[in-house]
């Protein structure tokens, strides 16, 4: 308007770099608010966990239902935490690489050369790849763990190589304590698949082998009135969640014709329920006669003759000084 190149100069400077610089800053605004948004959404969904909050409630009864309903509230505010913990965490993250970014750009429109910066950022960048790959996958890995809800401290889970009780869960390495009293460091980036054995609820699976001559309907019935008074008793009211099954015949063995019975227990309590299923079993086994097949084996003693003694006839069969079966 003026022709005049120190004007034009003058409003580049007090008008066009405050209005770009302004952009920039609006842009790391608004940039921030919607990935803010995108975090708070996955946030949402980790908290509803990948399964359902409740166990079925089909069967449960007045303590059980409380039991179960207090485990749901547990299961759900620990995982409420995580997942806030997760989201404030990339929105740490994100914020921080938004203000390198627009940083970096309002520095080159206030006339800073930044390409020393950018080649500073992918020489550390590389370094960091190379030297900190596991590092990365471990994280990365960690953080997919924690959303998903996969297992948290207190879980019994197996994770390949080691398994046993989780006591710690972090980004980097998961630590649990095996049945012998080990611990085992875990890093995130090494699990390649999780088996969690007390999520939702556990089922306890007894097999037991009686003798080929038994009667099954008979064994059938006597398994399904102990398995049912088990499930009837208090001492395992809120253990026990269904009514038990008996499935029947599972396999023929050399031994005997194993029955198996399944019943569907609280997380982590059907190791217990399954032994005292089956020390009851063993005591109405032995009061209605009901064998426990044994394995059956046949031993052949040899004894050699003596010389005063000759060797008897192939004819005339075998004698004491010859062999002798025994079977036990």
């Amino acid at each position: 308007m003026t022709d005049s190149q120190g004007v034009a100069n003058a409003a580049d400077i007090l008008i066009g770099r405050p209005l770009t610089i302004a952009g920039l800053l609006l842009l790391l605004v608004v940039a921030r608010w919607i990935l803010h948004r995108v975090v708070d959404r996955l946030v949402a969904r980790a908290q509803d966990g990948v399964l359902p909050d409740r166990m079925s409630r089909f069967g449960l009864r007045g303590a059980a239902a409380q039991t179960a309903t207090a485990r749901d509230i547990a299961t759900q505010t620990r995982r409420v935490q995580r997942a806030k913990t997760m989201g404030d965490l990339l929105k740490s993250v994100i914020t921080g690489l938004l203000i390198a970014v627009i940083g970096t750009m309002i520095l080159s429109e206030l006339g800073v050369n930044i390409a020393p910066i950018i080649a500073s950022a992918g020489i550390i960048g590389i370094a960091l790849g190379f030297g900190a790959q596991s590092l990365v996958k471990d994280f990365l890995s960690g953080i997919f763990m924690i959303f998903e809800d996969q297992y948290g401290v207190g879980d019994v889970v197996d994770l390949g190589e080691a398994s046993g009780t989780v006591e710690a869960v972090s980004l980097r390495v998961t630590r649990l304590r095996d049945i012998n009293g080990t611990v085992w460091y875990v890093p995130n980036g090494e699990i390649l698949r999780v088996g969690n054995m007390s999520q939702n609820w556990s089922r306890a699976v007894v097999d037991v082998n009686v003798g080929y001559h038994e009667d099954l309907a008979r064994v059938e019935r006597v398994l399904k009135d102990v398995a049912h008074d088990l499930w009837e008793d208090d001492d395992f009211d809120g253990l026990i969640i269904e009514e038990p099954e008996v499935t029947g015949v599972e396999m023929f063995t050399p031994d005997g014709i194993t029955l198996r019975v399944l019943l569907k227990t609280a997380p982590m309590e059907q190791w217990g329920v399954a032994r005292a299923l089956r020390q009851r079993m063993k005591a109405r086994f032995d009061h209605d006669g009901i064998e426990i097949a044994l394995p059956q084996r046949v031993v052949w003693h040899r004894e050699a003759p003596t010389p005063d003694v000759p060797p008897p006839d192939a004819d005339a069969g075998p004698s004491p000084e010859g062999e002798e079966p025994a079977q036990s």
